[in-house]
């Protein structure tokens, strides 16, 4: 998705990789001293204390590395697959295949994750990758299907196991809970940043003595990394519920909650956005036969959404009198306008790619955002569950845009988007709903 080796005509101007990485700069080492100074709780803070520092350091490690194994593949896989003379509606089906095992598998994933301990289904992830790279290391020609569905999974556990286990050890501490702010704005800064740091690995192993096998050897050592590190201090969920029990609960408490409903709508509206994003924007630069330098277009997009992460704290500490519905209405409308006119409207490529830019700055601070809800009303013991359910309904509209789209060509480009700006206009109206209604939240967040 990321590396490409050709050359290319159009390239971003070297002055946006500096304007964002001083922008994230100025953002996060400014931002301490006027917390600090108002007395709002932050990392930078020494009145936190090291007990809760000692856990969140450890954990940004541990998912920092497990970003990087999921980067390595998105940087990587298809250029692998393509080594192995693997085509274009090849390519495609392997997409949908990836998209139906999540659509099936995300929701049974989550409530196993609440069932059996969040920290087990990370191990699994680890599991997967590790198996995914003896795979490919050891076969001939290797199975699209087989590491497709693999990698699957392992994407669907990594888009909520890790947050709803740190959460979890987070509550069973006694640390702060509005030091959660912190974790999840750092967890969006640090996946950016390795996912950057996973296409730079990539693109050094494409270099020109490239071996097929490089990515394969290259993932059995993270993953091994990984599992060892899961494996050693490491708590798993504080107490274990039946399945009779948990499915009545949730199901009383989800199917009873709308706020829940509003907030599991607006995650999916969003996956299914970035799904659509990720699939077209390399199609969209390049239409009318535009040469462009794909692989250094990707770190801007990455760099925008760490430095949209950054502000998430400025928006929740008190400065402003915004509350965190009223930042997500404004940013999935910018979102939804950003991609109607990618969608509708021809644009120059240095236009293109600035949108592209402000698209992920708003998904920077939509991710904490939303996490930072789930924490106010989702209950923890229901939070895997409800992230993994959410999941479904985006993962079918993307497997059902790939189909269409992608495969059978029944649809364009320009009205798979539009249905993501539809999306995403509705899941503003659900923020809007959301601050009228969600006056008595599940937990007190100032309570700690």
């Amino acid at each position: 998705m990321a590396i490409t080796i050709d050359s290319s005509v159009w390239e971003p101007n070297p002055f946006t990789y500096i304007f964002l990485f001083f922008s994230c700069c100025f953002s996060i080492f400014l931002f301490p001293h006027v917390s600090i100074s108002n007395r709002t709780s932050t990392v930078f803070d020494h009145g936190i204390s090291s007990s809760f520092l000692r856990f969140q350091r450890k954990f940004l490690l541990l998912y920092s590395l497990s970003s990087v194994m999921e980067g390595l593949w998105l940087a990587f896989g298809e250029f692998e697959l393509a080594s192995y003379g693997v085509g274009r509606e090849q390519m495609v089906m392997s997409l949908c295949y990836r998209f139906a095992a999540s659509l099936f598998a995300s929701p049974f994933l989550g409530v196993i994750s609440d069932l059996i301990g969040h920290k087990k289904l990370c191990l699994f992830f680890g599991i997967l990758h590790f198996f995914v790279g003896i795979w490919m290391r050891v076969s001939e020609y290797p199975s699209i299907f087989v590491t497709s569905i693999c990698l699957s999974l392992a994407n669907t556990i990594f888009s909520f196991s890790f947050e709803s286990w740190m959460v979890t050890l987070h509550e069973k501490q006694g640390h702060r809970l509005d030091s959660l702010n912190d974790t999840f704005w750092l967890m969006a800064f640090f996946e950016s940043a390795c996912f950057i740091a996973s296409q730079m690995f990539g693109n050094w192993l494409v270099g020109d003595n490239f071996q097929k096998k490089t990515a394969s050897t290259a993932a059995i050592f993270l993953a091994t990394v990984c599992i060892t590190f899961l494996s050693r201090g490491w708590a798993g969920n504080p107490k274990a519920i039946s399945f009779k029990d948990y499915s009545m609960s949730f199901y009383a408490y989800i199917s009873g909650d709308k706020r829940i409903w509003l907030l599991g709508w607006a995650q999916a509206c969003l996956h299914f956005s970035i799904g659509i994003f990720w699939i077209l924007w390399a199609p969209t630069v390049v239409a009318d036969g535009r040469e462009v330098h794909l692989g250094l277009i990707y770190p801007c997009f990455l760099g925008s959404r760490m430095l949209g992460s950054t502000v998430f704290p400025w928006l929740t500490s008190g400065h402003l009198p915004v509350r965190t519905e009223d930042c997500l209405v404004y940013a999935y409308i910018i979102l939804g306008l950003v991609l109607s006119i990618i969608a509708y409207d021809y644009q120059e490529i240095g236009v293109l790619v600035a949108l592209f830019i402000l698209f992920h700055a708003c998904v920077g601070l939509i991710l904490p955002s939303l996490a930072r809800l789930r924490t106010m009303y989702v209950p923890n013991e229901f939070r895997g569950g409800m992230m993994g359910l959410s999941l479904a309904p985006a993962n079918a509209a993307i497997l059902l845009s790939l189909l269409q789209g992608g495969y059978y060509r029944n649809i364009g480009n320009a009205a798979l988007m539009a249905f993501g700006v539809l999306g995403l206009l509705t899941a503003a109206g659900c923020m809007h709903a959301l601050k009228q209604w969600g006056k008595q939240p599940y937990n007190n967040w100032h309570k700690q």
